[in-house]
């Protein structure tokens, strides 16, 4: 092979190998510690993490909402939806199985194994829970957890196993951050 043919193929393959990196995709952005006013555990939030460039953290700290009864934050990537997180702030337990609660979800099931007192409930897309708080700002909470991102269908199971074992982690860290005693 000639130096000419040589070079020519070594250029090739520095541009085949820079187009294939441009165009790959991959994450190009830091999974947050923390988000929201809350601490966040990488393992749980990666399953609905996407490919893309820059990762966005809108909204209100869920904790430094003063007098507020509700907090929202919502995490997205280059402008779509990740995860949607509120927190209102309540008088009393409300149960997520309720009838006044049902259109909030696709395929309704009861949390029968909350890792904390309360209630909850798991779908599709999403999850609510009510618990007890018993702090400074509030007696009891409601947690929302909605998961965006692409909707390639995917598997169902594990996207509620996924939205489960999130719920499971944030809700407690919500707590303790709020200063719930119970």
């Amino acid at each position: 092979m000639t130096n000419r043919h040589r070079s020519t193929a070594a250029f090739l393959a520095c541009g085949l190998a820079l187009s294939l990196t441009a165009c790959g995709g991959g994450r190009e952005y830091a999974v947050p510690k923390e988000a929201c006013g809350v601490a966040l555990d990488a393992k749980t939030l990666d399953p609905f993490l996407f490919d893309g460039e820059k990762l966005e953290i809108k909204g209100d700290s869920l904790i430094e909402t003063g007098t507020s009864v509700q907090g929202a934050c919502g995490i997205g990537v280059d402008g779509r939806p990740v995860i949607d997180l509120r927190v209102d702030k309540v008088d009393r337990l409300y149960d997520p199985m309720a009838e006044l609660d049902a259109f909030r979800f696709t395929h309704r099931e009861k949390i029968e194994k909350l890792p904390f007192p309360g209630l909850g409930a798991l779908g599709d897309r999403n999850s609510m829970v009510s618990t007890e708080c018993a702090g400074p700002e509030a007696d009891h909470l409601v947690v929302h957890v909605v998961v965006g991102g692409q909707d390639d269908g995917g598997d169902v199971a594990e996207r509620r196993k996924n939205i489960e074992a999130f719920t499971f982690d944030f809700v407690p860290k919500v707590k303790k951050a709020l200063g719930c005693t119970v």
